[in-house]
């Protein structure tokens, strides 16, 4: 047989299986994935294999097809103990968040129009009273993330001028974010203050000139820096800006409106904190520990906000209707005193160990196998670095837990799990309530789950 024995593609779209297709696809794309099939099997072909029928072009057709469709951006279960996991979506959304996204995603909206004066509006005008009224700042607008919002605030205030930052934060972040290259594409001039180790107060006010525009404060996010060290205070870096009439921007990231401390983590800087001794600007970040959707948030004095919102880039990195439905429904959880009720990342943070442990057993219970022991959940998302949580965690031993992992992601849902002394771990901490049933039933499908 010979490439002449091939079919020719207008006879393989005539066929009933191709008219399935071609409903579900369009003539179009499945004349495109036959060819691309025909052209593959034609040089196979060539090369002595043999003329496959039909029937098995179709299906590869069908299944090219369909591969094409498979979604890449999908629900996953989220079983490591890692409750903002940036590369899982960081923060999962409360029903309120998600009910506002699809009330204003379903049909028209106000995201630009007054309804009380039947006119234009400004999109800032669905979340910048409830940001003043959650954090005491005059003045607020968002941005789509906080690397944009912290870009947005050196460009308009300090483009060709210096910013003054202490060298033990020039920090990067995941993702490659890092603070000298968003000041150098900002066309701002860094200027390092004293040593990776140890800097003073007097080494800021040393190296203020003409030039300085601002006093930035990075906060260190997913590090620590220990033993013989030392930084000015926000306090003290704010006193030094007004007696020299510079404002301080003060990059705080994870967006904490709640203290981490009252819940046996280490104490994570919050925005009202911030605002309180003084600071003009603060960015943070609406999919850390906020809560919310990824969006940047910039609050602060008046003046400073209203330079920002008329910058010529403050229109290239605005959010969109979803996520400022998202937001304004996240920010009321806090300001009616129920995020810890509603928003999930703090029910993951507030969860009590006894309830965490009940979980696991009941999940060993219904599976009929595992260990339950003590382990640790961690913040993640740049957040409290090596501060952790205590849980209980299901353990099941497997002479392959690679493979069993890796067939755990081609689940659907696909499950992510951990791998520690050879065992996959199940954290209950970040596997939402309504998630544990699919989970179970995902390892008591699983062939190696019977050993």
């Amino acid at each position: 047989m010979s490439v002449r024995d091939l079919p020719s593609i207008d006879r393989l779209l005539q066929s009933q299986i191709a008219a399935g297709m071609q409903q579900d696809f369009g003539r179009e794309l499945t004349t495109t994935a036959l060819r691309e099939i025909l052209a593959e099997v034609r040089a196979q072909v060539l090369k002595g294999d043999e003329v496959p029928d039909s029937a098995e072009l179709l299906a590869a057709a069908q299944a090219r097809l369909e591969a094409w469709f498979a979604p890449t951006l999908q629900q996953v279960i989220n079983a490591t103990g890692v409750i903002i996991h940036t590369n899982l979506g960081r923060a999962p959304l409360s029903q309120a968040a998600l009910g506002a996204i699809q009330s204003v995603g379903k049909s028209y909206n106000t995201l630009e129009y007054n309804l009380r004066r039947g006119e234009r509006g400004k999109r800032d005008q669905h979340v910048e009273h409830l940001l003043t009224l959650l954090t005491g700042a005059e003045a607020a607008m968002v941005v789509n993330n906080n690397a944009a919002a912290v870009l947005l605030a050196l460009t308009a205030l300090a483009r060709r001028k210096q910013v003054l930052i202490s060298r033990s934060q020039l920090i990067e972040i995941g993702g490659g974010f890092r603070i000298p290259d968003v000041m150098k594409q900002s066309g701002a001039k860094l200027v390092e203050i004293g040593t990776t180790n140890r800097t003073h107060l007097k080494d800021f006010e040393a190296a203020i000139e003409t030039r300085t525009a601002l006093i930035m404060r990075a906060h260190h996010s997913n590090f620590v820096i220990l033993g013989f060290t030392t930084e000015p205070s926000l306090a003290e870096l704010v006193e030094l800006g007004q007696k020299h009439d510079l404002p301080v921007l003060d990059d705080l990231g994870s967006g904490a409106l709640l203290d981490t401390a009252q819940f046996g983590l280490g104490h994570e800087p919050t925005v009202q904190e911030s605002l309180q001794v003084g600071t003009q600007l603060v960015a943070f970040s609406g999919d850390k520990l906020l809560g919310g959707p990824q969006a940047g948030l910039l609050v602060g004095r008046s003046e400073l906000i209203k330079r920002l919102k008329r910058h010529p880039l403050a229109r290239a990195i605005r959010p969109d209707k979803l996520c400022l439905a998202a937001l304004a429904a996240t920010l009321g959880h806090y300001l009616k005193g129920e995020a810890l009720e509603k928003v999930p990342i703090w029910q993951m943070i507030a969860a009590d160990e006894e309830t965490l442990k009940s979980r696991a057993l009941a999940w060993q219970n219904q599976l009929g196998q595992g260990e339950v022991g003590p382990g640790r959940s961690t913040v993640g998302g740049g957040s409290l670095p090596e501060e952790t949580l205590p849980t209980w965690v299901l353990r099941l031993k497997l002479d392959k837990p690679d493979r069993a992992a890796a067939q755990l992601r081609e689940y659907d849902p696909p499950i992510i799990t951990r791998i520690e002394d050879d065992q996959l771990h199940f954290d209950p901490r970040t596997v939402l309530p309504d998630q544990d049933s699919v989970l179970l039933e995902a390892l008591a499908y699983q062939h190696w789950s019977k050993r």
